[in-house]
């Protein structure tokens, strides 16, 4: 079997926010939110756009959203691309979702919490080796939590999961693994085509399902993630590349200035200049510095 691949947009909405996904959402979500215990009994997977109510505010585009039968709402993206302030999109994201749910004259008290769960292919916070990270709202001294903690921010960062098949042994261990995984598998491991939500979920991502047009859409998809991957590649290799040429440069004009600082008492500023392969400007300037 060949399986698409769970991190692409369109693969991760289809998995996990089709009309037959309620059960898979379900387990995802136990399994990462609330460390495998089945808290979450029954959900509503809903439209997850945010279209701005106020004129000039920005569209929100997430993957899935669901309600859960106490009313929190949960919004869930999968990101691969590091891209540029995205944990400030998170917060906004998560700030409209939670501000939205007023029409005009209802009380506060009708708030639900949120909580928003993001998937990255990337690391996002480097000094920890954790790769299920968990934000609320806390007191900076006495770290108790905000009476009204509405807003929860849940992170898993699949580069620092890197247990292998025989290693796996919690719910969410195997949900991040077949995220990570699926696509560069052949058949369902064992260990994970016991439990009934993964195994549908290996089945709905099973490429022999799709149609062609899917497929193509699938494979153009996948090669804009490769493309945007490379250039970030690139970037920051030529960037690393320049800051050593810059740092090289910058190191022998410091040895220059040295030089030139030693000669100032011997010789006139063009004989140092030519010397030193300093401007006449800057030998004045140093010369003016230390007089």
């Amino acid at each position: 079997m060949i399986f698409i691949n769970p991190k692409t947009d369109y693969a991760f909405k289809k998995i996990f926010g089709s009309s037959e996904s309620k059960d898979i959402l379900i387990s995802f979500l136990n399994a990462l939110i609330y460390e495998g215990n089945p808290t979450i009994q029954d959900l509503e997977i809903i439209n997850p756009n945010l279209p701005p109510k106020l004129e000039g505010l920005k569209d929100t585009y997430l993957d899935v959203k669901a309600k859960l039968i106490d009313g929190t709402l949960v919004i869930i993206e999968m990101q691969v691309l590091n891209v540029q302030s995205f944990g400030k999109r998170v917060l906004y994201n998560a700030a409209k979702t939670y501000a939205f749910q007023l029409e005009a004259a209802q009380g506060y008290r009708l708030l639900k919490p949120v909580i928003a769960l993001t998937i990255t292919d990337f690391e996002m916070f480097a000094d920890s080796e954790e790769w299920i990270s968990r934000f609320v709202f806390k007191e900076v001294k006495k770290n108790f939590t905000y009476p009204e903690n509405n807003l929860d921010l849940v992170f898993v960062e699949l580069p620092k999961f890197i247990k292998g098949q025989e290693e796996l042994e919690s719910l969410a261990d195997k949900w991040i693994y077949f995220m990570k995984n699926a696509r560069s598998l052949t058949s369902v491991p064992e260990t994970m085509d016991s439990i009934p939500e993964i195994h549908e979920a290996f089945n709905i991502a099973n490429q022999a399902k799709l149609s062609r047009e899917e497929l193509e859409d699938l494979d153009r998809r996948e090669q804009f993630i490769y493309d945007q991957q490379g250039a970030i590649i690139k970037a920051v290799q030529e960037g690393i590349e320049q800051g050593i040429e810059q740092g090289i440069e910058q190191g022998k004009r410091f040895e220059k200035l040295a030089i030139a600082r030693q000669l100032l008492s011997q010789l006139d500023n063009a004989t140092i200049a030519q010397v030193t392969g300093l401007s006449v400007e800057d030998v004045q300037n140093l010369r003016s510095t230390n007089s």
